[in-house]
């Protein structure tokens, strides 16, 4: 065995472009050779260039004398941006010029440095290793595919100092990296909060006034109020007693149902509606559980894929998180029954249901509508209906012939079907909130802040 492994270690030499342009060159004094001083030179070339190579190979460090780390980051949302990192250290006393590969995962896509050449294209990029020394590489990629993968080995291939010969050494870096939801809309609207700046983004904060804990704002003491209330030092510079004002803190339940069945599988903006859809629970969620509410998930097609109970802060998150991984949008048609008795089995309290979903005709309506009603009785149920911006473009007016007037009566014809649905649910008492992908989250936050804010529950 230990034979085989030094033989496989000698296979991990190769001679570079450089080496290859020497031999080549040298290849015409052998055409002198046939007397015995032109044999004698290129025998001579041939043992210097052999030596030179053989020179260069024990130059260059092994594993022991090298070592890669590499560090990801624990989650990725899908179409962010995020960064690896490669630190290279040489225990090695001569200088080292490597090139360092990694395939990464294959739920990402590298955008800086671009992906190398075609028969290359694990490369991230060459680093010059100083003696006992450590150099740095950073690649930069984007989420495109949800899942949770394990990184790859990274490979260096180091160059001898004469650039003769290059050795490859593979490292098991480990590590693992999670494609989830995009979360660059959570770390916006936190940001946001913090500079008290969500009007930019369009979320209207909504205040009432009440005996909540957080403070709303300052008014003139009347009688009957609270003592415990007064401020001080604002009374004592406008010369007369001043009370504050708090908003109401009601602790509600918030629980998203996401329809992953066949119509969440049609693309805006090249992604799935589903996505889109995990994208805005995920915000939801997370202002839902800032405000002091439990929040819980269910995902469904034509049968339940993920339950998360309610529960709050952070730990409410990382579960929601955790259980959309995995998740994929079906061909299949949802089954809006299946999914309400397991709600009715499994979650029993007073809750705001937020679900997305679409519907494109009555009768497919019909099952949603039955249901969303019965739960009225219990919950709030609030359906987000989420637009096929495509097919209102088609339905646009266009030149192109018979074809195109076609696909123009037919995609009007089948938003028609879809406007009726909807209006049959609103008739019959059901919360809509009918909006495209693109705008949905914001769409979704404010119409929770108002519900909250009425303290509807």
């Amino acid at each position: 065995m230990a034979r085989f492994a030094r033989l496989r270690a000698l296979f991990r030499y190769a001679p570079t472009r450089r080496y290859a342009w020497l031999i080549a060159g040298a290849a015409p004094v052998w055409l002198g050779s046939g007397s015995g001083v032109g044999l004698a030179i290129a025998a001579t070339a041939t043992v210097l260039l052999l030596l030179a190579g053989l020179a260069d190979a024990l130059a260059i460090p092994g594993r022991p004398h090298m070592r890669v780390d590499r560090t990801l980051p624990d989650s990725v949302g899908l179409g962010d941006a995020a960064a690896a990192r490669y630190r290279i250290r040489s225990a090695w006393p001569l200088r080292a010029d490597l090139d360092v590969h990694d395939a990464l995962v294959p739920g990402v896509e590298r955008t800086s440095p671009a992906a190398g050449p075609a028969n290359v294209p694990w490369l991230i990029g060459a680093a010059r290793v100083p003696a006992r020394g450590s150099a740095h590489l950073t690649v930069a990629f984007t989420g495109r595919k949800r899942g949770e993968y394990a990184a790859g080995p990274v490979v260096l291939r180091v160059r001898g100092p004469l650039g003769l010969v290059q050795r490859s050494i593979d490292y098991d870096a480990g590590g693992t990296l999670a494609v989830i939801p995009s979360i660059a809309g959570v770390r916006r609207y936190r940001l946001l909060a913090l500079q008290h700046r969500l009007r930019d983004a369009g979320i209207r904060t909504i205040r009432r006034r009440g005996d909540g804990m957080s403070f709303a704002n300052l008014r003139e003491y009347v009688e009957g109020d609270d003592p415990r209330h007064i401020d001080w030092k604002a009374s004592a510079r406008r010369g007369k007693l001043i009370s504050r004002e708090y908003t109401v803190e009601q602790g509600q339940t918030v629980l998203i149902l996401i329809d992953a069945g066949r119509m969440m599988t049609q693309l805006s903006d090249r992604v799935p509606r589903f996505e889109h859809a995990l994208a805005a629970a995920t915000v939801l969620a997370d202002v839902a559980t800032r405000s002091g509410d439990h929040v819980g998930l269910l995902v469904f097609d034509d049968v339940v894929r993920a339950f998360v109970p309610p529960a709050k802060g952070a730990f409410a998150l990382r579960s929601m998180r955790e259980a959309m991984v995995p998740l994929r949008a079906t061909t299949t048609e949802p089954d809006y029954a299946g999914a309400f008795r397991t709600l009715a089995a499994r979650h029993r309290r007073r809750s705001l249901l937020v679900l997305f979903t679409d519907v494109v005709d009555p009768s497919a309506s019909r099952a949603l509508i039955a249901h969303t009603m019965r739960s009225a009785a219990r919950h709030l149920p609030l359906v987000v209906a989420l637009q096929n911006d495509e097919l209102m473009e088609t339905a646009q007016p266009r030149e192109g012939g018979a074809a195109a007037v076609y696909q123009s009566a037919a995609a009007e014809e089948l938003l028609q079907e879809r406007a009726e649905a909807l209006a049959r649910m609103r008739r019959a008492g059901v919360s809509v909130l009918d909006v495209s992908p693109r705008v949905m989250t914001i769409a979704v936050v404010n119409r929770y802040l108002a519900i909250k804010a009425r303290a509807s529950l």
